[in-house]
């Protein structure tokens, strides 16, 4: 499986990406010849692998007459990496949390914002220490794996399952630790005392809940009150006015992917055990999965202020959302059902 050059850390981004954002002044003249999409890890982003290795992506670009457009992907870990590359101009569009896209919208003033949604996944707090049953159990000695702290979907859900429970929705930040979804498995699993819980995501949340000794403290499902999309395809301002037939490519290859998801969930589950690079896996978990209800594949955005209302009561989100379009591009109005 291809894997591209890994971003680290989060320092500095806002004022990279707003000389970024405010340096481009002048339409271009042309459309990009190379086009740079980053995606995670995780069943969740399956919808990208799809575009990546059936090509779906440079098959519209030819239909807009875009035939000499290549196309570029990225392998990367978590939000705090994502916000990086993209910012940086290092990809043009993301495959990532709502939440980080919710995070740079605030901090570019609108500059950044989603294209369409993904999916909508449980996230499961799964742990190894027998005497947590519940968020009142943590202690200074427990650590709390997740893709990227403050910032990722699971740290929004941590922090409202936090305020719910114990009242403060800080409390727990302390014992979170920024590891990506696999090397939070095998150090949960390993018992090496790096980390001893994990808030996760499919499939890797679930093939720990098969080990001995590990179990689930919450899903987010618990805390949202139902389903919520997770995972955005997002991307800058300036490239969406200066890419128009770029961005309908890749939202039109994303559509045909979702819907071959939808459409042939045996194929996708064979897609994914052979081109994700997940070993830990099998076709019969994988197809499982995907038949799981709870487990929704769709460009239909949901649950939108929920997070984005509590990111901005924490001073995560630095302006005030009036409404889950805020977030989005026109791309996503007209979809019904959307919130």
């Amino acid at each position: 499986m291809f894997r591209g050059r890994v971003v680290t850390g989060l320092s500095g981004f806002i004022f990279a990406g707003a000389f970024l954002l405010g340096a481009v002044t002048t339409p271009a003249v042309a459309e990009v010849s190379e086009v740079k999409i980053a995606m995670q890890y995780g069943l969740g982003h399956l919808p990208v692998m799809v575009m990546r290795d059936k090509k779906l992506v440079e098959k519209h670009l030819k239909e807009e007459g875009l035939s000499n457009t290549t196309t570029k992907y990225f392998q990367l870990a978590g939000s705090a990496a994502m916000n990086d590359a993209l910012l940086s101009g290092s990809v043009d569009f993301t495959s990532g949390g709502l939440t980080g896209i919710a995070t740079l919208w605030g901090a570019s003033k609108g500059r950044v914002k989603a294209l369409s949604a993904v999916n909508a996944f449980p996230m499961y707090l799964n742990t190894i220490n027998p005497k947590i049953k519940s968020l009142k159990d943590f202690t200074p000695a427990d650590k709390i794996a997740l893709p990227a702290v403050r910032v990722s979907p699971q740290a929004i859900v941590l922090g409202m399952a936090a305020q719910k429970e114990l009242g403060d929705a800080t409390k727990l930040d302390s014992l979170t630790v920024t590891m990506n979804h696999p090397d939070a498995m095998a150090a949960l699993l390993s018992k090496s005392g790096a980390v001893n819980s994990h808030l996760g995501f499919s499939p890797y949340q679930e093939a720990e809940l098969k080990h001995p000794g590990v179990h689930r403290v919450f899903s987010s499902y618990d805390v949202m009150g139902g389903p919520a999309t997770i995972v955005v395809i997002g991307t800058r301002q300036d490239f969406y006015d200066q890419n128009p037939k770029t961005v309908k490519a890749v939202l039109a290859a994303l559509n045909d992917a979702l819907a071959f998801i939808n459409k042939d969930k045996e194929g996708a589950a064979k897609f994914y055990v052979e081109n994700s690079g997940d070993k830990s896996s099998t076709y019969d978990e994988v197809l499982g999965l995907l038949k799981n209800p709870e487990i929704i594949f769709s460009n239909v955005p949901s649950g939108t202020m929920k997070f984005v209302s509590f990111m901005y009561e924490r001073g995560i989100v630095k302006q005030k959302p009036e409404s889950w379009k805020d977030l989005y591009f026109p791309t996503a109005y007209n979809i019904k059902g959307a919130n």
